[in-house]
Protein backbone atom coordinates (compact mmCIF):
# COMPACT_ATOMS: atom_id res chain seq x y z
CA UNK A 1 0.00 0.00 0.00
CA UNK A 2 1.17 3.05 -0.78
CA UNK A 3 0.61 6.56 1.29
CA UNK A 4 1.97 10.10 0.31
CA UNK A 5 3.42 13.37 1.84
CA UNK A 6 3.22 16.37 -0.44
CA UNK A 7 5.56 19.27 0.18
CA UNK A 8 7.43 22.31 -1.07
CA UNK A 9 3.97 24.57 -1.31
CA UNK A 10 4.37 28.26 -0.62
CA UNK A 11 3.81 31.58 -1.08
CA UNK A 12 5.54 33.33 -4.56
CA UNK A 13 5.12 36.06 -6.73
CA UNK A 14 4.24 35.52 -10.10
CA UNK A 15 6.97 34.80 -12.10
CA UNK A 16 8.45 32.73 -10.08
CA UNK A 17 8.93 29.06 -9.65
CA UNK A 18 8.70 26.21 -6.69
CA UNK A 19 9.54 22.71 -6.61
CA UNK A 20 7.11 20.14 -5.05
CA UNK A 21 7.95 16.15 -3.33
CA UNK A 22 6.05 13.64 -3.01
CA UNK A 23 7.39 11.00 -0.55
CA UNK A 24 5.79 7.68 -1.16
CA UNK A 25 6.19 4.91 1.57
CA UNK A 26 5.82 1.35 0.29
CA UNK A 27 7.74 -1.08 -1.58
CA UNK A 28 5.65 -0.97 -4.52
CA UNK A 29 6.54 2.79 -5.55
CA UNK A 30 8.70 2.20 -8.75
CA UNK A 31 6.12 -0.20 -10.17
CA UNK A 32 3.23 2.89 -10.26
CA UNK A 33 2.64 5.87 -12.53
CA UNK A 34 2.56 8.79 -10.54
CA UNK A 35 0.81 12.29 -11.06
CA UNK A 36 -0.16 15.73 -9.43
CA UNK A 37 -3.36 17.09 -9.32
CA UNK A 38 -4.52 20.37 -7.80
CA UNK A 39 -7.67 21.87 -6.18
CA UNK A 40 -8.43 25.41 -6.02
CA UNK A 41 -11.09 26.90 -4.36
CA UNK A 42 -14.61 26.48 -5.11
CA UNK A 43 -13.26 24.12 -8.04
CA UNK A 44 -13.38 20.40 -9.26
CA UNK A 45 -9.47 18.63 -8.47
CA UNK A 46 -7.41 19.02 -11.72
CA UNK A 47 -5.24 16.45 -13.29
CA UNK A 48 -1.86 18.42 -13.85
CA UNK A 49 0.89 15.81 -14.86
CA UNK A 50 0.91 12.46 -14.81
CA UNK A 51 4.63 10.39 -15.11
CA UNK A 52 4.75 6.80 -16.71
CA UNK A 53 6.64 4.44 -13.47
CA UNK A 54 9.84 4.51 -15.67
CA UNK A 55 9.87 7.84 -15.61
CA UNK A 56 10.40 7.65 -19.39
CA UNK A 57 6.82 9.32 -20.95
CA UNK A 58 4.99 12.27 -18.95
CA UNK A 59 1.19 14.32 -19.35
CA UNK A 60 0.64 17.59 -19.04
CA UNK A 61 -2.47 19.58 -18.99
CA UNK A 62 -2.53 22.47 -21.14
CA UNK A 63 -2.93 24.90 -18.74
CA UNK A 64 0.71 23.81 -17.28
CA UNK A 65 2.48 22.64 -20.86
CA UNK A 66 6.10 23.97 -20.68
CA UNK A 67 6.19 25.13 -17.54
CA UNK A 68 5.93 22.58 -15.00
CA UNK A 69 8.13 19.38 -15.24
CA UNK A 70 7.39 16.32 -13.53
CA UNK A 71 9.73 13.50 -12.30
CA UNK A 72 10.53 11.07 -9.99
CA UNK A 73 13.31 9.26 -8.77
CA UNK A 74 12.59 5.71 -7.47
CA UNK A 75 15.25 4.76 -5.58
CA UNK A 76 13.77 7.33 -3.07
CA UNK A 77 10.46 6.65 -3.78
CA UNK A 78 9.81 10.30 -4.53
CA UNK A 79 8.51 12.29 -7.34
CA UNK A 80 8.80 15.64 -8.08
CA UNK A 81 6.74 18.89 -9.83
CA UNK A 82 8.80 21.95 -10.48
CA UNK A 83 6.65 24.55 -11.69
CA UNK A 84 7.95 27.62 -13.21
CA UNK A 85 6.56 30.57 -14.77
CA UNK A 86 4.05 30.68 -11.99
CA UNK A 87 0.55 32.39 -12.80
CA UNK A 88 -1.90 33.77 -9.91
CA UNK A 89 -4.04 30.95 -11.44
CA UNK A 90 -1.80 28.20 -10.22
CA UNK A 91 -2.98 28.86 -6.84
CA UNK A 92 -4.15 25.76 -5.12
CA UNK A 93 -3.98 22.66 -3.09
CA UNK A 94 -1.25 20.45 -4.69
CA UNK A 95 -1.87 16.30 -4.14
CA UNK A 96 -0.09 13.86 -5.97
CA UNK A 97 -1.71 10.18 -6.40
CA UNK A 98 -0.78 6.66 -8.03
CA UNK A 99 -2.09 6.47 -11.42
CA UNK A 100 -3.53 3.80 -13.60
CA UNK A 101 -1.82 5.35 -16.23
CA UNK A 102 0.71 8.34 -16.19
CA UNK A 103 -2.39 9.71 -19.17
CA UNK A 104 -5.20 9.03 -17.00
CA UNK A 105 -6.70 10.93 -13.99
CA UNK A 106 -7.72 8.08 -12.39
CA UNK A 107 -6.44 8.08 -8.75
CA UNK A 108 -5.55 4.24 -7.02
CA UNK A 109 -5.17 5.64 -3.44
CA UNK A 110 -6.23 7.51 -0.77
CA UNK A 111 -5.53 11.79 -0.89
CA UNK A 112 -3.19 13.45 0.96
CA UNK A 113 -3.16 16.24 3.26
CA UNK A 114 -1.53 18.12 -0.17
CA UNK A 115 0.49 21.27 0.40
CA UNK A 116 -0.73 25.14 -0.70
CA UNK A 117 0.89 26.95 -3.38
CA UNK A 118 0.08 30.44 -3.58
CA UNK A 119 1.07 32.57 -6.44
CA UNK A 120 0.36 36.46 -5.72
CA UNK A 121 -0.03 38.86 -8.65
Amino acid sequence: QVQLVESGGGLVQAGGSLRLSCAASGRTFSSYAMGWFRQAPGKEREFVAGISWTGGSTYYADSVKGRFTISRDNAKNTVYLQMNSLKPEDTAVYYCNALRSYYSDISLRSWGQGTQVTVSS
